[in-house]
């Protein structure tokens, strides 16, 4: 085969480092490779799951191909990457669009069901949860997982596409874009993990924050210099401070509204059973058991609430959440399944304590995440969500391996404090009580989000500028 020898010398590669991987572990320290800057932390976890390989060659009887592949690397980007999709078919401006996952299974396109629409490429979820930049250990499982092998096949793939005269999407950050420049075709890109305001909202003096200063952008050199590219038609960043900046290096960057506010579904629920109560959603990601050590900080800080009052507290959780273990938790902590009572706004169980009333529910969020006065958040994406709804929240960083404290803190700044990071549980009990009892700071709290995340709308003008340019 024509790519024999390099998957050879890939698996090769990858079985050394298996074989080393134990000695490693005791000695390598934590590291940052700067492949994903803010990745969402949202990203599945699992033990890597059997490869899975779904391929689209298409024969057009057109003389012109119109066809389109999408390209994204993480939760938020796919989430992102949904929305157009859902326009694009719409607009019916392409005949055809295929999505390339380059990280996880893309779980979230299997919503959509359209014959002009397929999922293509290597799909497997690694065991960080996608190309991990927190540390070295987890890489190198990823690279013993075949991470290497699986980028190297889903690159041949994209190089393909100019043969079928494709326009290709990129969304994410650099591995899309090198996917794009690469394959040879015309293409776009959206910029999602990173953001100006992450080093530009001070205090911000780490020798990263230094090298950005330096640069006059978060976007690496290499990164800028394919957005120069003239194959490359379109630029669109997530926020207008960073697309300004790229302007100054003579890129033609626009800045048309963030896409992740055009998540919210409008469901039919009534939620007037639960205005009466105080509402905090808890957002504890999606990697586990990462997750699961959130949830346990978070529940032992709520058992510390006053007693005077009752609490909901409102936990969606993903698709692929592990309900055994977060009810075995719940039940460790004297929590007790309440059968009797019901909110209806679609819980799948209720447990009570106290003053303490916990939903359950999975693929939730949507519908919880507008109802909520405060969150508690240990994630990405989602909490970049509800600083954009103009709750604010609190984060509580663990020990990883993807949510850490210089994760939460350039959290912080890109949302501009609209999410708060508590250095214990003291603290977060403190900052919490003040959130829940003080209406004044609570909404100027919630009103910075909004700002740094603007309103829904986005991924329409995203589409119409795209039909345009692509």
């Amino acid at each position: 085969m024509k790519y024999k020898n390099p998957y050879k010398r890939l698996k090769l590669l990858e079985q050394f480092i298996g074989k080393n991987l134990s000695k490693l572990k005791k000695a390598a320290p934590r590291f940052e490779l700067g492949i994903k800057d803010l990745q969402s932390s949202a990203l599945p976890l699992g033990h890597a799951a059997d490869e899975k390989f779904i391929y689209s060659s298409t024969d057009f009887n057109s003389k012109e191909n119109t066809s389109l592949l999408i390209i994204c690397n993480g939760h938020g980007e796919d989430i992102i990457a949904l929305e157009i999709i859902k326009r694009f078919l719409i607009s019916k401006e392409f005949q055809k669009i295929e999505v390339m996952p380059l990280v996880g299974n893309g779980y979230v396109f299997d919503s959509i069901k359209n014959k002009d629409f397929k999922k293509i490429g290597y799909l497997k979820v690694l065991p960080s949860g996608g190309f991990s930049n927190q540390s070295l250990i987890s890489f190198l499982l990823d690279l013993r997982a075949g991470m290497l092998l699986e980028v190297f096949k889903n690159l041949q793939i994209t190089k393909l596409k100019e043969k079928e005269k494709y326009k290709i999407l990129a969304i994410g950050d650099f591995l899309p874009l090198f996917f794009a420049w690469s394959s040879q075709c015309s293409f776009g890109f959206i910029g999602t993990p990173k953001s100006d305001y992450t080093w530009s909202s001070g205090p911000g003096w780490s020798l990263s924050d230094l090298y950005h200063r330096l640069k006059g952008s978060e976007w690496d050199p290499w990164e800028i210099l394919i957005m120069k590219n003239p194959r490359c038609k379109t630029v669109i960043m997530r926020d207008g401070l960073t697309a300004n900046n790229l302007n100054k290096k003579n890129i033609n960057a626009k800045f048309l509204g963030n896409p992740m506010m055009d998540f919210l579904d409008n469901p039919s629920i009534n939620f007037s059973k639960v205005k009466s109560y105080q509402k905090i959603i808890i957002l504890i990601g999606s990697r586990y058991p990462e997750a699961l050590n959130n949830f346990k900080s978070f529940l032992t800080c709520l058992l510390q609430l006053n007693r005077n009052k009752e609490y909901l507290i409102l936990l969606p959780l993903t698709s692929n959440a592990d309900f055994e273990q977060i009810e075995k938790l719940l039940i460790i902590h004297e929590f007790i399944e309440d059968k009797n009572k019901h909110f209806s706004i679609g819980e799948e169980s209720i447990w009570k304590k106290n003053n303490l009333f916990l939903l359950l529910g999975s693929g939730t969020f949507n519908s919880w995440a507008r109802i909520a006065d405060v969150g508690l958040s240990n994630a990405g994406t989602a909490t970049e969500q509800i600083a954009g709804l103009g709750i604010p929240s609190l984060s509580l960083p663990g020990k990883g391996p993807q949510f850490t404290k210089s994760f939460a803190k350039r959290q912080q700044r890109l949302l501009g404090g609209s999410v708060r990071v508590c250095k214990n549980n003291n603290k977060l009990i403190e900052k919490l009580y003040i959130l829940l009892e003080n209406k004044k700071v609570r909404n100027n709290q919630g009103k910075i989000g909004m700002l740094r995340m603007g309103t829904s709308g986005a991924s329409q003008k995203i589409v119409d500028y795209l039909n345009s340019k692509l």
